[in-house]
């Protein structure tokens, strides 16, 4: 990998792993599916030109938009106010087993034992930082993150079965369905959207367009530029580097508490979700 593309590998790593940590300040003021349906309207603004119909694959498109959207952010951003940010980027990782589980049983890939170790300790670490007598106060919302990650993993086996659809027009088939569906869904379920939006700060709405156009458009964009250029195994590790900023950043700025059990329990889950993905075909894309 040459320097400038080893240093654009690092900007996503860093875009990534403070994109939680702006969520979760944004996610202090907003409820979380305001907030993702805000998050996904900014991007439809803006990937609007590149929804186009793929005549043959649309039902692949919306389930994917579907995984990707709706019901995979809207566990993610509902387990993310309630639990720490930090918590949240360690236990998203798991997309990456649960993707090469459901790729063994849907797509008949063969598993030998290195990517069986490797799920076995995805699946070890995280359940190491469950039991943490901290974490163990929002576990509810540590099992919403790990139903975002199984639903998100869904959505990965069907990516790998469409055919020349760009990056950017998937991401705007995917925000142009969640948007509309995050606003219903938050009009159901929560209260107040317009004196909240009214009352946000500048502070509250950064992390907003951050996520929408650093973290969707700089960060998915990049890696899927990288990886037409680069063998996963070189790319792969690199993206581990995301969450641990995350937890980096959540210890730094939002005073989150790291307890010996979840260094421990995330250290495992990291090195699990390493050896899984250097033994994939293609990376699977878990940043936020």
């Amino acid at each position: 990998m040459t320097p400038t593309h080893l240093a654009f590998m690092m900007l996503i790593n860093l875009i990534w792993g403070f994109a939680l940590v702006a969520a979760k300040v944004s996610i202090g003021h907003f409820p979380p599916l305001l907030f993702a349906a805000l998050r996904f309207l900014l991007i439809v603004a803006v990937l609007f030109p590149f929804l186009k119909i793929h005549k043959g694959q649309m039902k692949e498109v919306i389930i994917i938009s579907l995984c990707a959207g709706p019901i995979g952010f809207g566990f993610f951003f509902a387990g993310l106010a309630i639990s720490d940010a930090s918590v949240v980027a360690v236990a998203s990782q798991l997309g990456v087993p649960f993707s090469a589980i459901m790729s063994v049983i849907f797509l008949k890939e063969q598993v030998f034992w290195k990517r069986w170790l490797g799920i076995t300790l995805s699946f070890a670490g995280v359940m190491v930082i469950s039991f943490d007598p901290t974490v163990f106060r929002y576990i509810d919302g540590l099992l919403l993150v790990v139903c975002s990650a199984l639903v998100s993993s869904v959505g990965t086996i069907y990516q790998r079965q469409i055919r020349h659809v760009g990056v950017f027009e998937l991401q705007a088939w995917v925000a142009t369905v969640a948007a509309p569906l995050m606003l219903l869904g938050s009009f159901v379920f929560e209260s107040h959207q317009i004196t909240v939006i009214q009352t946000a700060s500048l502070l509250q709405w950064s992390g907003i367009f951050y996520v929408a156009f650093a973290s969707s458009l700089v960060g998915h964009a990049g890696i899927f530029y990288l990886l037409q250029r680069y063998e996963v195994t070189q790319t792969a590790p690199l993206t581990l580097l995301a969450p641990i900023f995350t937890v980096f950043f959540a210890a730094t700025l939002l005073g989150e508490t790291l307890t010996q059990r979840m260094i421990v329990g995330a250290l495992i889950a990291l090195t699990g979700v390493l050896i899984v993905s250097i033994r994939q075909k293609r990376i699977v894309d878990t940043g936020p």
